[in-house]
């Protein structure tokens, strides 16, 4: 599947309405988001149930700001509308696909019951 080009008009809508999404923040002009664009690319026709998209930092100045982007490529993942992963900079194909494997794996709502105990164990001590 092709990655999706992500702007401050659908960005909210996309990470929360789906389970897995994939986020690169990248100038293109940059020789780094180039390469790694290719990378990108390749992963997202590997995980066809995963959304890959991509945010060009230059034309969504407010998206990069409200994500704090410092390095290009930045890489961030959500699960389930929850961001569970960031890292600036490229990642090696084999690095990218051990993330979309951990991030797959995660058990949103097995965590989520965890912390809400947390939670009440907390409210009453």
């Amino acid at each position: 599947m092709a990655t999706q080009t992500l702007t401050e008009a659908n960005f909210d809508e996309i990470v929360t309405g789906n389970d897995v999404v994939f986020v690169c923040f990248c100038d293109y002009s940059s020789n780094a988001c180039r390469r790694f664009a290719q990378t990108f690319e390749a992963s997202s026709n590997e995980h066809p149930d995963v959304i890959y998209g991509t945010v060009d930092v230059e034309a969504e100045q407010g998206l990069a700001a409200a994500a704090n982007i410092s390095r290009r490529p930045t890489i961030m993942a959500y699960r389930k509308g929850v961001l569970v992963y960031s890292q600036p900079d490229g990642l090696l194909r084999e690095t990218l696909e051990n993330v979309v494997a951990q991030v797959n794996a995660i058990d949103m709502d097995e965590d989520r019951k965890d912390l809400d105990q947390a939670r009440n164990q907390l409210a009453w001590e």
